[in-house]
């Protein structure tokens, strides 16, 4: 994400309007790593729960 905003920036500077495409880059790169950081978060807090029933350490 970082770099598409670089390669966004460095296209404006030059004067060339590529600098679009990587701005929408930078947009889906950006949705996808809040998409991943927030499953990953959902995934922890539904393993401590599976944890921390009753019975869970004989099934595991």
């Amino acid at each position: 994400c970082v770099l598409a905003v670089a390669a966004a920036v460095v296209s404006f500077v030059r004067g060339s309007w590529l600098g679009v495409v990587w701005i929408l880059m930078a947009g889906i790169s950006s949705n996808m790593a809040w998409f991943y950081v927030r499953k990953a978060k959902l995934d922890r807090a539904a393993q401590a729960d599976r944890a921390a029933q009753p019975g869970a350490a004989a099934s595991g």
